[in-house]
């Protein structure tokens, strides 16, 4: 017969391979940096499993959701600056076993993530951290003011302005001067 430990281990490691990989590709987009985004993802991870017992079994990925984005805050509000990361690099994404969605074509995929961050890396934090949990984790409205601890209207007028600047660097041409 298993433990409660044992049984509690087990279903949060069936969890933490679910939710990893788009916990990971969050924290990602949130950071622009590898290494800050494992960091971030496994901070998520062991918050999560320290109140695994207590948390809604209906959807744990909005409380370990939660615990990225306020240990994010947590880390910038105790630096006091965020360094944006040179997105001009080769650097492709985490790389610690779990993959960022490839398709078909890698190169094209590649260069319209690499696009996408760099767009994204000039949005205003709130704007980007919205646009992110938004459209790209794929969160309603009501759950990124959650996350974020801010009204929904905010939420649809950052999402707004943050996708019309996204739109508008689309349109102009990108030269890689302008990114230093």
């Amino acid at each position: 017969m298993r433990s409660a430990k044992q049984e509690r281990d087990t279903s949060f490691a069936a969890f933490m391979d679910q939710a990893g990989p788009g916990l990971l590709r969050t924290a990602w987009f949130l950071t622009g940096d590898t290494d800050r985004a494992q960091e971030l993802t496994q901070a998520a991870l062991v918050k999560t499993y320290l109140v695994w017992h207590k948390i809604d079994r209906d959807n744990p990925l909005a409380y370990a959701r939660r615990c990225l984005v306020n240990h994010n805050i947590d880390v910038w509000r105790a630096t006091r600056h965020e360094v944006l990361a040179d997105l001009t690099s080769t650097e492709q994404g985490p790389s610690s076993g779990w993959q960022v969605r490839s398709c078909d074509s890698a190169d094209a995929t590649t260069d319209h993530r690499d696009d996408l961050v760099r767009r994204l890396s000039r949005l205003p934090e709130q704007q980007r951290k919205i646009v992110v949990l938004r459209y790209y984790a794929d969160q309603s409205e009501a759950a990124v003011a959650e996350a974020l601890g801010i009204s929904i209207g905010t939420v649809k007028s950052a999402a707004s302005r943050g996708l019309a600047t996204l739109r508008t660097q689309q349109a102009a041409p990108s030269t890689e001067g302008s990114l230093r």
